[in-house]
C-alpha cells in the first residue's frame, strides 16, 4: 500500500519500544506491492520455495526468527489468509465460509456472518506482501508496524498514543481470524488495530500465551512511542510496581495523579 509519510528509524524506534517497554519480541515492518518483482527486490528477502504457509506463519518468521520474508497468494493456504491481505477476492465462496461450519460455528449462517464481519484489503491492486523486523531497515516505508505485547505493556503503548491528540480508541473481536482484527483492519482503514490473537496464530504463528497485537502506521507508532517517553517521565513505566491491595492508597495516588516527576 502507498505511504505518504516520509521514513521513519525504525531502527531507533524499536530500540526506544524495548527500552522503554521491555518487550520480548521484535515489532514487525508489513509491506503491500503491487508488483511482485518490487518484492523480490527487498534486501535478504526470502521466499517459501515451493512451501505452503498460513499469514500467521509468516509473520511470526519475521517476529520470531529475525526474517525478512515475502509471499503471493500462492504460497498461502487457501483463500482465508490471502483474501485478508487482499491478494485473494471476497469470493462468494470464500462469503460463504462452509469450512468453519461446525468446526468454529454452530452454523452455516453463522460462519457466513463470520465472514462478512472481517476487515480486508480490497482486492485488485496488491499481488505481494513482505515482513521483516522493523529495525532491519529492510522495509524503510512499511504500510504498517506489528506490535507484540503483554496487556501491561500494551496499555502503556496506548496511553503513549493518547498521550496528545486524545481520541478514545474502540475495537472489535471477530474471534477466529482475528489477524483481520489487526493487520486486515490497520491496513483496509489506516486506523490503529488492537486484537486478541487467535487459535492459528497462537498455534502456527508462535504467537504465546500473554501476547496481544497492535497494529499500525509507523507515524502512528512513532507518536505513540513519544507518549510512552513523557509517561515514563512522570513516572508511569514499565513494569508496573504492585502496590498492593491493603495498602494505604494515598501515597501511591499523588504519584500517579498529582503530577509529581519521580
Amino acid at each position: 500500500m502507498e505511504t505518504t509519510d516520509a521514513p521513519i528509524d525504525g531502527i531507533s524506534l524499536t530500540d526506544a519500544l524495548m527500552r522503554l517497554l521491555r518487550l520480548k519480541t521484535t515489532p514487525v515492518a508489513l509491506q503491500m506491492f503491487e508488483r511482485v518483482e518490487d518484492m523480490q527486490a527487498v534486501p535478504r528477502i526470502r521466499r517459501p520455495d515451493g512451501t505452503i504457509h498460513t499469514a500467521d506463519q509468516i509473520v511470526g518468521q519475521a517476529a520470531r526468527l529475525g526474517f525478512t520474508v515475502g509471499i503471493t497468494a500462492d504460497d498461502l493456504v487457501g483463500p482465508q489468509c490471502s483474501t485478508v491481505l487482499g491478494l485473494a477476492p471476497r469470493s462468494e465462496e470464500w462469503l460463504r465460509g462452509e469450512p468453519m461450519a461446525g468446526v468454529w460455528f454452530a452454523t452455516q449462517e453463522d460462519s457466513a456472518a463470520h465472514q462478512r464481519a472481517m476487515h480486508c484489503v480490497p482486492h485488485g491492486r496488491y499481488r505481494a506482501m513482505a515482513v521483516s523486523p522493523w529495525n532491519s531497515g529492510r522495509l524503510p516505508t512499511p504500510d504498517i508496524v506489528l506490535v507484540y505485547a503483554n496487556p501491561a505493556q500494551m496499555i502503556l503503548l496506548i496511553n503513549g498514543l493518547q498521550w496528545s491528540g486524545y481520541r478514545k480508541l474502540e475495537w472489535g473481536a471477530v474471534g477466529e481470524s482475528a489477524c483481520a482484527d489487526s493487520w486486515g483492519r490497520a491496513l483496509a482503514t489506516g486506523e490503529p488495530s488492537l486484537a486478541l490473537p487467535c487459535f492459528p496464530e497462537r498455534r502456527y504463528g508462535g504467537v504465546a500465551d500473554d501476547e496481544l497485537l497492535l497494529a499500525l502506521k509507523p507515524v502512528d507508532l512513532a507518536k505513540a512511542i513519544a507518549g510512552v517517553e513523557r509517561l515514563a517521565a512522570n513516572g508511569l513505566r514499565y513494569p508496573i510496581p504492585p502496590y498492593g491491595t491493603q495498602m494505604d492508597v494515598r501515597a501511591g495516588m499523588s504519584r500517579s495523579y498529582g503530577g509529581r516527576k519521580v
